[in-house]
């Protein structure tokens, strides 16, 4: 297989990626009907080249990362690729069938027949973010090869080591006429962005959506965008609190909080305050005794988060607003050397103005709000912006059906947080500021396919029939009469 080199002018890099483009589309074209065979083997070469790069893939994320655990990458990156891999190799030949679709009287009666053919787009594209950069390429590509089109993709530049590894495995088990991918920075984002592809997924900020839908929009490119937002957690009076903290904890330090899905704050009862703390700080020494030389603690991706994260707890200092450091073996944190690491933290009743209550905190920072009567709950979150994902702990039957009939939110856990995420059979998408549009599994395979409508008519003239065409007359009449009856 050939290398894609970038050449450094942005124009150069548009006509790049433009002739790339070209070159899938018109194999797409060339090559017709794409038949169950074809996907499969497409979807097995992608699982061949995870499970052979692996070894190589962790290492590579640790490094991007500064110190991330290899179990974490094997678990959510590298695992998390070959389940919808292997869950769309196993189901694409029954998505593949067309739907039978009911059809009209009298056109029914008359022989005329509808169904639903779903054809492949032709060319996705993919802008994969940082915090997941093996899984937020293969888990959307499993459902664009499942469909039968090719892809382009754009990883982030901030895993450039990452990035590297990906481009020799897509190298070399891909033609770039299949699946092509493009390494490099802010530039070859934009230019990424302004492609006439048949369709584009972005994950990432809200910030960043706006420009990617704006620049998709000028050439009418259908995006679907998986962004994140605020995703609270409501402790019900009825919660196991030990059972409870523990999942959340685990959601909320697994990758350092630095999950799209990690609980962003929590709605506690007043009167529990005091006691959810000293249980998070239990369950957070259980999994890690030491935080700073662990290696199974991760540690923030970069300088800028890193500022971004402590400048969230600064300006709570600066408004005399407590803050909980989890720190276990009582490390010191300012003298770290190659790492960004931040313990756990947790900010007690922090004012409502605080920028950490404010916008998505993407790290192990946890603002926890208190209530008095469960509605509170409800009105608060209505008050935020749609979140990606809520979650209820406790067994109130009638709370846990306000959370869900009365609050938006694009996916939801019952007493758990993040693993809806690994259901292969429930669409993932957000809401709103959250996001658009859906993926995984089946509902992926219909976001890259097009629902091609086709009606079959008989040999009868039903125009004539039913006086539509002219001269009009009293079988016209006839059908209007029976068509504005109630």
């Amino acid at each position: 297989m050939t290398s894609i080199a970038i050449a450094p002018q942005l124009s150069d890099i548009e006509a790049t990626m433009l002739d790339l483009l070209a070159a899938q589309r018109a194999d797409f074209l060339k090559e017709g009907p794409v038949d169950a065979a074809i996907r499969i083997d497409r979807i097995n070469r992608g699982i061949d080249a995870l499970v052979r790069y692996a070894d190589q893939l962790a290492d590579a994320v640790n490094a991007d990362f500064s110190c991330r655990p290899r179990e974490i990458t094997l678990l959510t990156d590298v695992g998390a690729s070959i389940a919808p891999m292997k869950h769309a190799r196993k189901h694409l030949r029954k998505w593949m069938k067309g739907e039978k679709r009911p059809t009209g009287f009298p056109l029914n009666l008359m022989g005329g027949r509808s169904r639903i053919e779903y054809q492949p787009l032709g060319v996705v594209g993919i802008i994969s973010p940082w915090n997941f950069p093996v899984s937020m390429v293969f888990a959307p590509m499993s459902g664009a090869l499942a469909a039968g089109n090719r892809v382009m993709i754009k990883p982030s530049e901030f895993t450039p080591a990452t990035s590297e590894v990906l481009h020799a495995m897509i190298k070399d088990v891909y033609d770039p006429k299949e699946v092509v991918l493009f390494t490099g920075g802010p530039e070859v984002g934009q230019a990424f962005s302004n492609l006439p592809l048949d369709h584009l997924l972005f994950t990432g900020a809200t910030s960043v959506a706006r420009h990617i839908m704006a620049a998709a929009a000028r050439n009418l490119v259908p995006v679907t965008l998986e962004l994140g937002g605020k995703s609270p957690v409501i402790i019900s009076r009825t919660a196991d609190l030990e059972k409870s903290l523990g999942r959340i904890m685990m959601g909320k330090t697994m990758n350092a909080g630095q999950i799209c899905l990690a609980p962003d704050y929590l709605l506690v009862p007043e009167e529990k305050l005091h006691e959810v703390i000293a249980i998070a700080q239990k369950a957070v020494a259980a999994m890690y005794p030491s935080l700073l030389d662990n290696e199974q603690y991760t540690s923030v991706v970069n300088e800028r988060h890193y500022q971004r994260l402590t400048g969230y707890l600064a300006e709570a200092e600066e408004r005399g607003v407590k803050t909980i450091a989890i720190n276990p073996a009582g490390e010191d944190f300012s003298k770290q050397q190659g790492t960004y690491k931040i313990p756990p933290t947790l900010i007690p009743e922090p004012p409502a103005d605080l920028k950490v209550l404010q916008e998505e905190i993407f790290g192990p920072l946890l603002p926890i709000r208190t209530y008095n009567e469960f509605s509170e709950t409800i009105d608060y979150i209505n008050s935020m912006p749609r979140p990606l994902a809520a979650y209820y702990f406790g067994d109130d039957g009638h709370e846990q059906k306000s959370v869900e009939t009365r609050t938006t939110s694009g996916g939801m856990c019952i007493n758990d947080v993040v693993m809806h995420v690994s259901q292969e059979d429930l669409p993932f998408g957000g809401v709103g500021p959250s996001g658009m549009g859906s993926y995984h599994g089946k509902e992926g395979f219909r976001t890259f396919s097009h629902a091609k409508s086709i009606y079959r008519q008989t040999g009868l003239n039903f125009g004539k029939l039913s006086g539509m065409l002219p001269p009009y007359g009293k079988a016209t009449e006839k059908t209007i009469k029976m068509q504005l009856k109630k």
